[in-house]
């Protein structure tokens, strides 16, 4: 599985997994801010929500301090998919195919 993410999204993930695991809670964005040196809470809100996009992390919409990262990796997701694609037909493997791309796996 190949997500592509940029320098700044994998800076912004890690610093939402140690602030987790260090505080309890996820970060505002304006603490990303503050720990990252960006200079605007909508350039943070710009980095998570292409991350919520990527399938990386999950917000609650309107909810404070609701970020988690996710395993964007999805190893048992590409075998299932593998497996699948295997033992079925033409049609059923084209539409796999075309979840795999949406879900951003790589099956090769």
């Amino acid at each position: 599985m190949s997500i592509k993410l940029t320098k700044k999204q994998l800076a912004v993930i890690d610093f939402i997994q140690d602030f987790t695991e260090e505080k309890g809670c996820s970060p505002t964005y304006r603490e990303i801010m503050t720990g990252l040196g960006l200079t605007s809470v909508s350039a943070v809100a710009e980095h998570v929500d292409n991350l919520v996009s990527k399938g990386v992390i999950k917000k609650v919409p309107g909810a404070a301090r609701t970020l988690e990262v996710l395993d964007y990796k999805h190893e048992e997701t590409v075998d299932l998919f593998k497996v699948k694609m295997a033992e079925c037909t033409e049609e059923e493997k084209k539409i796999l195919l075309e979840a795999a791309n949406i879900l951003g796996l790589d099956l090769e």
